[in-house]
């Protein structure tokens, strides 16, 4: 999301807005889609951090918020971040899971990333709820980057990673801490995994010993005028360098189409990948021209080309 901020796309003037169809729930900037025991949660952008929760990934229903306060280290950072959260993920680490999401203001770098941790995303359930763990990263207007936007990663071999970023140097990627989910060494020098003039909310993603890298390029948050797409590079190593189809380097630009607006599903974006069913798929929002440019969740069966790349068959209806 923009660092540019959360702009209010579910408020819509005039006509009467029909009822979003089945399958979809509306959301901005959904987290990754994940299960805890018989319920998945996705959450999203808004007052406290937005909740949803289905038990067949169709039927979804309105979860409460992550935070009832703002944490008091946000408020002092941004102070006018009004409890407004932007772009959070989920994931599951050995027995915790670790939510981080973005506190800012529209179009600065006065932001952070932080850290919430729970024992389980129900939270009626015994050691349910929120713990506040703090910042795991901080910008400034002295700072090139911008600390929002992020996407956790867990590889195979139990490192721990954040991608994130949003416009200016573009994005970053830093290792975390799998014990307590923080930056695992402060000092340690970010890595640059992309750029573009417009570029935010990546995420990765590993297939067999290859890792993607995907972007959004465009504007987000103008309801149909709005023009994310999707864009992916891939790596043989977490820390890149990323590059598309035709060996452009991410870093330089490159970017290959994975997603884009269609029909009635315009600008998608926030990309996340999750395993169900025995297989892969992957989540995004929207903005529905049927619904008056509203945003909401949409997921689609993730598949794989001749030449190893990640697609998708794009919604018509």
């Amino acid at each position: 999301m923009l660092g540019l901020g959360m702009c209010g796309v579910d408020r819509v003037r005039g006509a009467e807005i029909p009822p979003v169809p089945r399958g979809y729930t509306r959301i901005h900037d959904p987290s990754t889609v994940t299960r805890d025991g018989g319920r998945w949660w996705v959450f999203g952008t808004g007052r406290g951090i937005v909740s949803r929760w289905s038990t067949n990934r169709l039927d979804w229903q309105e979860g409460p918020s992550v935070f009832r306060e703002a944490p008091a280290w946000a408020t002092e950072w941004v102070p006018g971040h009004r409890f407004r959260y932007w772009a959070p993920d989920v994931i599951r680490v050995g027995d915790r899971f670790f939510l981080y999401y973005s506190v800012s203001t529209w179009g600065s770098r006065q932001s952070a990333i932080g850290l919430a941790r729970a024992r389980t995303l129900d939270p009626d359930a015994a050691g349910g709820g929120w713990e506040d763990a703090g910042p795991v990263i901080r910008t400034t207007p002295d700072n090139d980057y911008n600390a929002i936007d992020p996407a956790a990663f867990l590889d195979r071999d139990g490192r721990l990673w954040l991608v994130f970023g949003s416009y200016w140097s573009g994005i970053k990627l830093m290792e975390l801490d799998p014990d307590t989910g923080l930056r695992k060494d402060p000092a340690a020098p970010l890595v640059s995994l992309a750029w573009k003039e417009a570029i935010e909310a990546a995420a990765l993603l590993r297939h067999g010993d290859t890792y993607f890298l995907f972007v959004n390029w465009g504007q987000c948050c103008r309801g149909t005028n709005s023009t994310y797409e999707i864009r992916v590079g891939r790596s043989h190593t977490v820390t890149g360098p990323y590059l598309d189809r035709e060996g452009r380097d991410l870093r330089q630009g490159g970017g290959s189409l994975f997603l884009g607006s269609l029909g009635r599903f315009i600008g998608p974006g926030h990309a996340a990948f999750f395993e169900a069913d025995g297989r892969w798929w992957v989540s995004y929002h929207f903005y529905d021209a049927e619904q008056g440019g509203r945003s909401a969740l949409d997921i689609l069966p993730l598949e794989w080309d001749a030449e190893g790349w990640p697609v998708v068959q794009p919604r018509r209806e």
